[in-house]
């Protein structure tokens, strides 16, 4: 081998205007075919009527709840949601509520398969995991409407009270709810009229502003207006939800 073929081995060989046109070309043929190839696996959603807005997914939910109320609740064809629902799932609204064994917001809100992404916890408290969730029906299902549900009478938010109260810890691993609600109940200590009844009211209130502002997606989502976040209390004796003033 020569000297000078040698040296151009190590010489750095800058590509020709064809070879970037070309390289350019690719680039955008993959993009092209990749896009095709997104439009086609795109599927309708399994539930067409469940694609609101904020505004309208608030508005089914609360008369679903005046059905349940007046104790004409429409009869939910089941099988065929099941079948409808197979290949994936477009909540029109998500719950985060108590775990209480009287509370159940499916039947709540009249609701069927596929309508709720519900979330239960005693306290109905937004912790990691729950906010999670919610990223997650907000971001990947599209799902436009949140409502913390509380309810009267919680015997968590009453536990947590006399806990304080008493400066006793609970057993087991209780006292993580104990921890959770525990800023409400001290705000709301600050407040006239019942302990419990405004307890639970601003652990409701505090829980729908820390969804709010949780970052970077639903606060985003809300800022953008493609997500709102409610709060109400669920009133044991009627079953009727009573939403909050929107701050």
């Amino acid at each position: 081998m020569c000297d000078e073929c040698s040296d151009n081995l190590h010489q750095p060989v800058a590509p020709s205007r064809r070879s970037m046109m070309l390289l350019a070309t690719s680039a955008l043929a993959a993009a092209a075919f990749g896009g095709a190839a997104f439009a086609k696996e795109k599927k309708a959603p399994p539930k067409p009527q469940n694609v609101l807005s904020p505004d309208a997914a608030l508005k089914r939910l609360m008369e679903g709840n005046a059905r349940y109320v007046s104790g004409v609740s429409r009869r939910h064809d089941f099988k065929h949601e099941r079948e409808a629902l197979v290949g994936g799932q477009n909540p029109y609204a998500a719950v985060l509520s108590c775990a209480d064994s009287r509370i159940a917001p499916e039947y709540a809100f009249d609701t069927g398969r596929g309508d709720l992404f519900v979330c239960r916890v005693a306290g109905n408290f937004a912790g990691d995991e729950t906010v999670a969730s919610m990223e997650y029906t907000v971001a990947v299902l599209s799902t436009p409407l949140i409502l913390v549900l509380g309810h009267d009478n919680c015997g968590a938010v009453d536990a947590t009270i006399k806990s304080l109260k008493d400066g006793k810890p609970l057993p087991g691993h209780i006292p993580s709810l104990v921890s959770a609600i525990t800023p409400a109940v001290k705000t709301a200590a600050q407040q006239s009229g019942n302990a419990l009844d405004n307890a639970i009211r601003q652990n409701v209130i505090d829980n729908v502003a820390k969804l709010k502002s949780a970052a970077p997606i639903l606060n985003a989502a809300v800022e953008q207006g493609k997500l709102k976040v409610v709060g109400g209390i669920y009133r044991l004796n009627t079953g009727t939800v009573e939403l909050l003033a929107q701050g």
